[in-house]
């Protein structure tokens, strides 16, 4: 099956593909001049992350199946990007239609936030964010373990937020979001800033030590989040700490606030990150949006490009009430997400919790 275009909201959802005029081929991009530095050469980090050393168990039977899949995709990374993009978007689609609770999920979260649209467009917009989630798995190892390949495909806007604020001494939350592109964003955040994670460890040993040690690539610290301390040292130095606020975390440390006009819990940790630190500079809280302009069906002689976007500072935050400083954070990320939906991970069920625990709503 063919892979959809790339969602654009400010199309239709059919569209037909005309040929270049006079048979004229699209114009390739311009070589990078000998000499440019490469994203190796001009990465920022707060320090040198070590790597989690190898552990035996790694090798017991029930963590093959990973192993398999790593050592399927890991070579592949080494091909042309257009060829990872290809295979990126059949993996998409595969997955698409074999993981059905998955894309059922999806489809209902769509149906939710985007009550508006027909039932096939948002049938459309679910398979691209399952194409633009498998180019991704490209984008993230190839962060990982071949930057390189991402040499002058990247622009920002709002820089100038991040920078005046670590010029006056503060530390800076950068709200993110679970973007497909995810560990590639960051990747490319630190061609202008130095930069430190906060992550949840996963459930697999084995997928965590393998994340992990790729994000040391990238990340100067990861900073788990049972870990307070390396946090509040992280924003005592005045370092840009990156944060995703955007998942169902439940009502423990959260509350309701809307989500696309979606009642949803939403986690406070922001308002609480952001009285930490000096009160003579406290931390600036910003949200970042990283974002793929180019259209999943890479053109020969294409490189893709990226865009990131760092808003203002959020003022007057965090405020006495904690229900509107969430619903002014949701307000940003779906601000920035709507930039193109399809980017964003729409297959983790963000609207599981209400206001008196768990719903039915993915039943």
């Amino acid at each position: 099956m063919k892979a959809p275009e790339q969602y654009d909201p400010s199309k239709p959802a059919s569209k037909s593909k005309m040929p270049p005029p006079n048979g004229q081929q699209p114009a390739k991009s311009p070589a990078i001049p000998a000499g440019t530095p490469t994203i190796t050469q001009t990465h920022k980090r707060t320090a040198e992350a070590e790597k989690r050393p190898f552990e035996w168990q790694f090798l017991l039977p029930k963590y093959w199946p990973i192993w398999i899949l790593l050592i399927v995709f890991f070579p592949m990374i080494y091909l042309p990007l257009r060829w990872q993009f290809w295979l990126g978007r059949k993996l998409g689609i595969l997955i698409y239609h074999i993981a059905g609770t998955r894309r059922r999920d999806t489809l209902i979260n769509l149906r939710l936030a985007f009550p508006e649209k027909p039932e096939v467009e948002r049938e459309l917009m679910a398979k691209q964010v399952f194409v633009n989630q498998g180019i991704g798995v490209f984008e993230t190892l190839c962060a990982w373990f071949r930057p390189n390949v991402f040499t002058r495909t990247v622009s920002i806007s709002g820089l100038q937020h991040l920078v005046n604020a670590q010029n006056e001494g503060r530390a800076v939350i950068l709200l993110g979001a679970h973007y497909t592109m995810l560990d590639l964003g960051g990747l490319l955040c630190t061609q202008f800033f130095a930069t430190d994670c906060m992550y949840r460890p996963q459930n697999s040993p084995l997928l965590d030590w393998f994340i992990y040690n790729g994000r040391s690539n990238i990340f100067g610290k990861q900073i788990s989040s049972r870990d307070m301390r390396s946090l509040v040292n992280s924003i005592n130095d005045g370092h840009v700490i990156w944060y995703s606020p955007d998942q169902d975390y439940g009502l423990k440390q959260g509350v309701m606030a809307p989500f696309f006009g979606v009642p949803a819990a939403t986690i406070t940790m922001p308002r609480r990150l952001a009285k930490l630190g000096s009160k003579e500079h406290p931390p600036a809280v910003m949200a970042l949006h990283t974002y793929r302009q180019t259209p999943d069906n890479l053109p020969s002689g294409k490189r893709p490009h990226y865009h990131l976007t760092i808003t203002s500072e959020l003022d007057n935050y965090p405020s006495h009430d904690e229900v509107a400083d969430a619903t002014r954070v949701n307000e940003v990320l779906e601000g920035l997400i709507r930039i193109d939906p399809t980017q964003w991970m729409w297959f983790h069920r963000r609207f599981k919790h209400g206001p008196s625990g768990r719903t039915d709503i993915y039943k």
